[in-house]
């Protein structure tokens, strides 16, 4: 698990890590079958790095259903939750629609973590074995481990991948204004205000617009 937090922290993107985040799940966690992070869009559901398309037809199942362990994760407000499903042959009164459609998917036993940190609320990383009873104790110390490094892991390589995109971004807007500097004789002010304008007035981002200058030296 020590070896997995650093490994984590290593990966150079924000997919990288996703994926190895879910790898190490089936890896790590005694009886677990396939991995995948849900993250919830209002009602929308986005499966992340699935290890198996068990994943991807459960998280679709839960969004048109409204209901599942891992819907419930990802939205959960208590940030203590975890979701364990024992044995999907028994009854489930918390989601009955899912858990009998589930069955049908071969789903024997599942548990949902939700990915948090001090600041931010991700979404679920979600565990499925195709066995009644895989999931122990051992199996939820294990995953909640796993998901606690997931979600520190995920924080700093998204914050990581943002503060690229905004040096990249300023670089290019830097540029899109020495453009129209030097073309148009303007202040540097009075370039980024014509940047900031068009952007407005064509509800087009700035950085679009200031690429759009890169590209072709003008923004007609």
């Amino acid at each position: 698990m020590a070896s997995m937090a650093r490994d984590l922290l290593a990966q150079d993107t924000v997919g990288a890590t996703l994926d190895r985040i879910t790898a190490s799940a089936v890896a790590l966690v005694p009886g677990c079958d396939a991995a995948g992070i849900l993250l919830l869009h209002g009602k929308r559901v986005e499966t992340v790095a699935p290890t198996h398309d068990l994943v991807v037809e459960s998280d679709r199942l839960q969004e048109h259903l409204g209901e599942g362990p891992c819907f419930d994760a990802a939205r959960s407000g208590t940030k203590e939750r975890v979701f364990r499903i024992a044995d999907f042959t028994q009854d489930q009164p918390c989601w009955p629609a899912y858990a009998s459609r589930a069955r049908d998917l071969g789903v024997g036993s599942m548990m949902g973590f939700l990915l948090f940190t001090e600041d931010e609320d991700f979404g679920a990383l979600d565990l499925y074995s195709r066995r009644p009873g895989s999931f122990t104790e051992d199996s939820e110390t294990a995953g909640w481990l796993l998901a606690s490094h997931a979600a520190v892991a995920f924080s700093s390589a998204r914050s990581h991948a943002q503060m690229e995109q905004a040096i990249a971004t300023r670089h290019v807007i830097g540029e899109a204004m020495g453009i129209l500097m030097g073309s148009h004789r303007l202040t540097e002010d009075q370039a980024f205000d014509v940047l900031r304008r068009f952007s407005q007035e064509h509800n087009i981002k700035l950085r679009e617009v200031a690429r759009k200058v890169c590209e072709h030296g003008r923004l007609d």
